[in-house]
């Protein structure tokens, strides 16, 4: 008898849904699928009249609405655990690897979070599916199921996953020598507004949030700036005297001791904080991956 009052979730239909998405077209979903297109269609409206929800906007590449979202999420997990099952039943194909899929941001990427994966055992073996992306926009692409996994700022849980501290990265406002004799003479809150800055990228706030934190009525750094989406890049751009940034910890401290940089406010330390979100399953695969990231991460961040 069913009592739970909540419609059933046909697995063909959630895995046709993911198809598309994946696939980004309904023709492409069939050929993988190996169904004809209109069978794709089919199924995929009939979950969207069984959930009462337009799960896809009709686009190209397709889109998964937010409702569509949450069901692509299901259809992952589901792949998941049928992979660790069959790992575990010794069914699993030939030894095909499991793969394990990690957003983590640029500077952790750069710094200690390769290092965590070395920690992973050899057995079963694993494939690492990283994507980079800033630490406070991983969290949706946990959220859109296209990751297993993230190094996240944010302390608020994704649905379905679970959160961990991981530790604090420091980040050290710095310029070069020669930058700095040239651009900032005075006070630093009047100077640094108005010296050449580096950003990661156009999303990129984290120096106008350190302008901002010198004085009130202080506004964002300066309109000119060099955008340089890499870690190496960026610490090697403030370095090579392009303009003034903020630099991790573990990269800047090197640079500081060989004089290639110099701090611009040494008791002014910016920490963000740092956590892993996963999603919520018995997965060995995941959980290996979560011991060695947590005590990697105890290691190489501040408390």
């Amino acid at each position: 008898m069913r009592t739970t009052g909540f419609p059933d979730l046909p697995l063909d239909q959630v895995r046709t849904l993911l198809a598309v998405v994946d696939e980004g077209t309904f023709d492409a979903a069939a050929a993988a699928l190996h169904v004809t297109p209109s069978a794709v269609s089919q199924r995929v409206k009939a979950l969207e009249q069984r959930t009462g929800r337009v799960l896809l906007m009709r686009t190209k590449p397709v889109r998964p609405t937010e409702s569509g979202a949450v069901l692509v999420r299901l259809a992952r997990q589901v792949a998941r655990l049928e992979r660790d099952a069959y790992a575990e039943l010794g069914l699993s194909g030939g030894g095909e690897p499991t793969r394990v899929s990690v957003a983590v941001n640029a500077d952790s990427l750069a710094t200690w979070f390769l290092g965590a994966l070395t920690r992973v055992p050899r057995e079963p073996e694993l494939c690492f599916e990283l994507r980079r992306e800033d630490e406070d926009h991983t969290a949706a692409l946990l959220r859109e199921g296209v990751v297993m996994a993230a190094v996240t700022s944010s302390p608020d849980a994704v649905p379905g996953c679970s959160v961990r501290a991981l530790g604090r990265m420091r980040y050290l406002p710095c310029a070069a020598p020669g930058f700095a004799a040239r651009h900032l003479h005075g006070p630093l809150r009047e100077v640094l507004a108005k010296a050449p800055v580096v950003a990661f990228d156009r999303r990129d706030d984290f120096q106008d949030g350190f302008v901002r934190r010198l004085g009130p009525g202080q506004g964002a750094a300066s309109p000119v700036r060099h955008y340089v989406p890499a870690s190496e890049g960026f610490v090697e751009a403030v370095a090579a005297g392009l303009g003034w940034g903020m630099v991790p910890e573990p990269q800047a401290e090197p640079l500081l001791r060989t004089g290639r940089l110099v701090g611009l406010a040494p008791d002014l330390p910016v920490d963000v904080p740092l956590y892993w979100q996963q999603w919520k399953l018995d997965s060995p695969a995941l959980a290996t991956v979560a011991e060695a990231v947590v005590a990697a991460a105890a290691e190489s961040l501040r408390s």
